[in-house]
């Protein structure tokens, strides 16, 4: 048999390669339906000539998908005009603010929190519960949060409002919808997703069934601190929130990293003293146990949060020792995830907000000291308190409560934009 030529050989190669399917129509407008809602969203407020602009589709293409959506109930018309663009003027379009919602839950420690947000990410519904976690068992701490959370679902459906999913924050190493390990509430394996779920339809006569799902609190934190707060042009941080431990969190370019099975960010149980005190991870010397809210409060000598502010505030000495303490330690930590990650800042969440005055200080020196490229001063101003306008001086607490939550309620929203016909009416 004749040799086959190179030529030959190639188009044979080309040719047995499988063929991508052609996107049909009805795929192409599923896709430019979510590409216009998404503008719209981000935009807060936009016109139909504005969004062709953007999008880069025909004018007339944007104004078919527009009139499906605000069929749906996806978007409404604000009554406004807006005369900026050539032509008539164009009739003002944003996100409904009734039609689907998210859900978001965090369970933590000493308290459960759900959000309900709606699609164009304003916080709808808020409920805050004190409660102690730690003697309970998972089923039972997962039930009180599912009742919490059926209540907020009632409460959304009297605005209006149909949540079209539920996301827990969870306080540990979370994976595929099961809790792996959660130090502080003693949690591990635990079916989180499935034992949520089933609360809310067998005890709650919650119907129809939400599509629950989960991740670790301080990811869903970094992320409503991205999309909600007042970082500016920051896409590429560190967040860290304190409370009974530390949870961390690393954003790169707008995006969680990770890591190969999902539990990047564990910066609480990074070891700050090789031979230090135990940590209920079984490990020694994390940071957790010197910056984490039960640590602080012990160094202190204090009983809640509160009162150590006050104390730290009139320069009372045990007070202001341990939140100083707290922060060289953060600082010592945090100086190896910088010299690492290279991030544009650092986000401190939780408890550390209101310490800051304090805490800022130490952790700043600590990193300048550390961090090898000689870019961080506290003159740079890389370190912010969460939700700050600024950087450090001044710096401001967190103007959100319990961002976790709404941050897990976000994530319901970004797939409703994502793809809007498979949450329609």
């Amino acid at each position: 048999m004749p040799a086959r030529s190179a030529q030959g050989e190639e188009r044979a190669r080309v040719e047995a390669r499988p063929r991508e399917p052609k996107a049909d129509k009805a795929s192409v407008r599923r896709h430019n339906l979510s590409l216009v809602l998404r503008t719209v969203h981000e935009a807060g407020e936009t016109t139909r000539a504005a969004v062709a602009a953007r999008v880069g589709l025909t004018r007339a293409a944007v104004s078919s998908l527009v009139e499906q959506l605000l069929e749906q109930g996806f978007l409404v018309e604000s009554g406004k005009t807006f005369s900026g663009q050539a032509g008539r003027p164009g009739t003002v379009l944003k996100a409904a603010g009734t039609g689907p919602a998210g859900v978001g839950v965090e369970i933590n420690v000493d308290y459960v929190s759900v959000c309900v947000v709606d699609l164009a990410g304003a916080d709808r519904v808020r409920v805050t519960e004190p409660l102690d976690n730690r003697a309970a068992e998972p089923d039972e701490v997962l039930a009180r949060a599912a009742g919490i959370a059926a209540g907020a679902v009632r409460s959304a459906a009297d605005l209006d409002l149909r949540p079209a999913g539920v996301r827990l924050a969870l306080p540990g190493l979370v994976s595929s919808g099961t809790v792996r390990q959660a130090p502080n509430l003693g949690w591990n394996r635990v079916a989180a997703d499935r034992l949520f779920g089933a609360a809310l339809v067998a005890q709650h006569r919650l119907r129809p069934e939400l599509p629950v799902a989960s991740d670790n609190e301080a990811n869903a934190a970094a992320l409503a601190e991205l999309w909600f707060g007042a970082l500016g042009d920051v896409r590429s941080f560190l967040y860290l929130t304190g409370e009974i431990g530390v949870g961390g969190a690393i954003v790169v370019d707008g995006a969680l990293l990770r890591g190969a099975h999902g539990f990047a960010g564990e910066i609480g149980h990074l070891p700050v003293d090789a031979d230090g005190r135990m940590c209920r991870c079984g490990s020694r010397g994390c940071l957790e146990q010197y910056a984490g809210q039960t640590a602080l409060l012990r160094s202190a000598g204090v009983a809640d949060m509160e009162e150590l502010s006050r104390r730290a505030d009139a320069g009372e000495t045990r007070a202001v020792a341990a939140v100083e303490e707290a922060g060289r330690m953060l600082g010592l930590a945090l100086s190896g995830a910088v010299n690492l990650l290279d991030p544009e800042a650092v986000v401190l969440g939780g408890i550390y907000p209101r310490l800051m005055p304090r805490l800022g200080p130490a952790v700043d020196a600590e990193l300048a000291r550390r961090v090898v490229s000689g870019l961080w001063t506290p003159e740079a101003g890389r370190l912010r308190a969460a939700s700050a306008a600024s950087p450090v001086g001044p710096l401001r607490a967190a103007s959100a409560a319990s961002p976790a939550s709404r941050g897990a309620a976000a994530f319901v929203i970004r797939h409703v934009l994502a793809d809007p016909l498979a949450y329609q009416s």
